[in-house]
């Protein structure tokens, strides 16, 4: 017998070996306001297929938490793809990105006609009838030769490419009837877990809606993004040009040596971007609008104050002066600060900012007068004047940069006209095959847990820990105003998890097994094991990840 502790409970158990979670579930009396779909075993995910030969704690977890949704989004994924297989037969399926707080989805048919409202109905009512089955998801571990073999047999040779550069000796793969596919984490036991989706057309291809991650009983709420949607698109035509669609074209690419060429022309496309921002801008300020206030905003680790600082080099470079503060200099006191329910501070609400006071100064400033701006002492907790004093003249422009610079609020009392908006994240440039599509979350974690563990200003298990709270956040006060914008940035590099693996996996790998930050960087490191690494040598000093890496030439 066995001995399992349950956190959900705070109860333990006695269990015969080889019992699965799934026959646990019901001997484990809690409130279960949404159906539960895996569980974490010692800190680390899993499925609650999953048997227990040792004693081991366990807390079954429902869709509201990071780790199940994936899990549900996994299996949502190949639910979808064992479908389209099955009303398409020679289809090609592509999961691309995230976006309208759903998935879209590129079908290629074997006929190469272009997807109609009756073909999507057609997979839509395929997905509905295996829910209804309850068709049990069947997990396989092999070697990965093995599994290498029964994808090329398959023709699917993004799998193949990862898989060959993956370094592992045994992998799992799952089936759906007959249908074999890849998935890098777990997956809830049939398809009758998967009640709550839905599949609609969206710009030629298809968007998947899972369920809202507050409320999994509904399906996410719909939200139309075509700046953003734009900008994936962007993206993805690079990718197709540069023939680099996986992260196995990429980790072939590194192997053969072209490590190098990679990187400056990530460079280079970033670089070009922030010339024809620059220019846009300078038009405009010549223009009749007469834009002289340059918005900046993004999520947290989007790369937003290098960005600003590329910037602003450029807009020089058209004859312009930039005048470049940060609304971080308008935080209002410490002890002024929102606070969470629990009593810990709420640095990214919008009340932090003293947004009075800046639109007053940038009133002021835009009407010709001179005026002191403030700079936040991050050490004391209080604004500061230190005789910075700016006043627009000709040929200048304001550069304002912050988490809510795009928020009407913040700038409600100035002409639209005169404002050029920019929209900085990390729209995740490459997926790990055509059914892994890679969160573009990710990008911003890995970033930020190096550059805190660097500056020493937070230990990765506090990051991890801060991680939900800011993502919260960001969801609130940020991505409601993104196609607000009126130019949006990828800061994500093609070739950036190769280079931050190097930094990571030692930081991650000191996170200890017996903490909950423990399941997540269990995660992430399986993750970056997926990309071949590669050094940073070759990354320029300004370039965006220098931000986070170090060995900028920016000053901070």
């Amino acid at each position: 017998m066995i001995q399992v502790y349950c956190k959900n409970t705070g109860s333990s158990k006695f269990f015969r070996e080889g019992t699965t979670l799934l026959d646990m579930l019901p001997e484990f009396d809690f409130p279960k306001p949404f159906p539960i779909v895996s569980a974490r075993v010692n800190n680390v995910s899993q499925g609650l297929k999953f048997r227990v030969y040792n004693s081991r704690d366990v807390q079954f977890v429902d869709a509201t938490s990071a780790s199940g949704m994936r899990v549900y989004l996994r299996s949502l994924f190949f639910l979808l793809c064992k479908a389209a297989g099955d009303v398409f037969r020679k289809s090609s399926l592509h999961i691309e990105h995230p976006i309208s707080h759903g998935y879209y989805c590129e079908l290629s048919k074997e006929d190469g006609k272009p997807l109609t409202q009756k073909d999507v109905d057609k997979i839509k009512a395929r997905m509905q009838e295996l829910v209804a089955r309850d068709v049990a998801f069947h997990r396989h571990e092999v070697q990965t030769e093995e599994a290498i073999r029964i994808f090329r047999a398959k023709g699917f040779d993004d799998k193949v490419k990862l898989l060959d550069t993956s370094g592992q000796v045994y992998v799992d793969y799952y089936t759906l009837g007959k249908k074999a596919d890849y998935y890098y984490g777990r997956l809830v036991p049939s398809t009758g877990y998967l009640s709550v989706w839905d599949l609609r057309m969206y710009h030629g291809g298809m968007l998947l809606q899972g369920p809202d991650k507050h409320d999994p009983t509904k399906v996410a709420p719909y939200v139309d993004q075509p700046k953003t949607f734009a900008m994936f698109s962007e993206n993805l035509r690079w990718n197709n040009i540069m023939n680099l669609r996986t992260v196995g074209d990429l980790n072939h690419a590194c192997l053969e040596g072209n490590a190098s060429d990679l990187i400056q022309v990530a460079e280079a496309l970033q670089e070009k971007k922030i010339v024809q921002i620059a220019e846009e801008i300078y038009k405009r300020y010549r223009s009749r609008s007469k834009v002289r206030l340059v918005l900046i905003t993004g999520p947290s680790s989007s790369g937003k104050t290098t960005f600003s600082k590329r910037l602003s080099v450029q807009l020089k470079a058209c004859g312009l002066t930039p005048l470049t503060f940060s609304t971080d200099d308008y935080f209002v006191d410490r002890v002024d600060t929102p606070k969470f329910p629990d009593g810990s501070y709420d640095f990214d609400n919008f009340d932090t900012v003293d947004h009075a006071a800046l639109e007053r100064d940038l009133m002021r400033i835009l009407n010709g007068e001179e005026v002191e701006v403030p700079e936040y002492n991050f050490t004391t907790g209080k604004r500061e004047y230190n005789g910075r004093k700016y006043k627009l003249g000709p040929g200048k422009v304001i550069v304002l940069e912050g988490i809510h610079a795009l928020n009407p609020g913040l700038t409600d009392m100035i002409p639209d006209k005169r404002k050029f908006r920019v929209f900085i994240s990390t729209l995740t440039g490459i997926a790990l095959d055509y059914h892994n599509c890679i969160p573009t979350s990710d990008n911003r974690l890995v970033r930020r847990i190096i550059r805190d563990y660097n500056k020493e200003a937070f230990t990765a298990r506090e990051t991890i820990s801060q991680w939900p709270k800011v993502r919260a956040a960001e969801d609130k006060w940020i991505y409601p105003f993104q196609e607000n914008a009126d130019v949006m940035f990828n800061s994500a590099y093609l070739i950036e998890f190769a280079v931050l693996r190097n930094h990571a996996e030692p930081i991650l790998s000191g996170i200890p097994k017996n903490c909950p930050e423990y399941s997540e960087a269990h995660r992430l490191l399986k993750f970056i094991h997926y990309f071949t690494p590669v050094s940073d040598n070759e990354i320029p000093p300004t370039s965006l990840l220098r931000e986070f890496v170090g060995g900028s030439s920016f000053k901070y």
